[in-house]
């Protein structure tokens, strides 16, 4: 490790091996840099505000990678909980949300992902959150039809991997979203080279839709050359 490294490791070790006060956490969430954000995330142990819960939410997205991770797992954390989901119903915090299911980092993705599930029941973040999540998921899937996975580029893999978690997004919202856009989204994403997302549009067609178009989809991608897409 270079002099850098070493600093900021002596750091972390300090800030881990000692106690600080609940309110001392939020401030350096707030203020912190990237070594004592990454810790005060790791160390909170709960919240009873929606001051608290803000302060988590501001650095899920445009922070380093270290402190967005750390956030992710404490809000997954707290959100799996009944008694702090209220503190996380403010409608500034769900495009937040939306930007953090498509982060480069997986776990970040898989994180929020569960822990948005908790509102699902939430008229109020179903009503804002999902059509901008359907959106979303149809620009991706139009430049995902038009890529050559063979050329191997970045651009190709990263919006890949954009696409992949916003549909694995949608089999937990599949019945809040709008039908029609749905559909259109899956009759897409079908045909993509890459077989997980094959795989994750057979996933949501597992959820035994009525409508004659989306049974013919699910039985045409059960016979999908994957093993992967058939097994759904």
């Amino acid at each position: 490790m270079n002099e850098e490294d070493i600093k900021n490791f002596n750091t972390a070790l300090s800030l881990y091996q000692n106690d600080y006060p609940h309110q001392n956490l939020i401030e350096m969430l707030k203020n912190g840099n990237i070594v004592e954000k990454q810790i005060a995330a790791i160390k909170l142990e709960y919240i009873n505000s929606q001051n608290d819960a803000d302060a988590l939410i501001s650095n899920l997205t445009g922070q380093d990678g270290k402190i967005r991770e750390a956030v992710s797992f404490k809000i997954r954390e707290f959100m799996n909980n009944p008694d702090y989901l209220k503190y996380f119903y403010s409608t500034k915090s769900y495009d937040i949300f939306l930007d953090a299911i498509i982060d480069i980092n997986g776990n970040i993705c898989r994180n929020i992902i569960s822990a948005i599930s908790n509102l699902k029941t939430n008229n109020e973040f179903c009503k804002h959150f999902c059509p901008k999540l359907t959106n979303l998921t149809l620009q991706l899937a139009d430049k995902a039809c038009t890529f050559d996975l063979q050329d191997g580029k970045y651009k190709v893999n990263k919006e890949i991997f954009k696409l992949y978690w916003c549909l694995e997004t949608l089999y937990i919202f599949y019945d809040k979203v709008d039908m029609t856009i749905l559909k259109s989204i899956l009759l897409k994403t079908k045909s993509v080279q890459d077989y997980t997302i094959r795989e994750k549009t057979a996933k949501i067609l597992s959820k035994n839709f009525q409508d004659n178009d989306l049974i013919k989809l699910r039985e045409e991608l059960k016979k999908d050359k994957n093993y992967y897409v058939r097994r759904f």
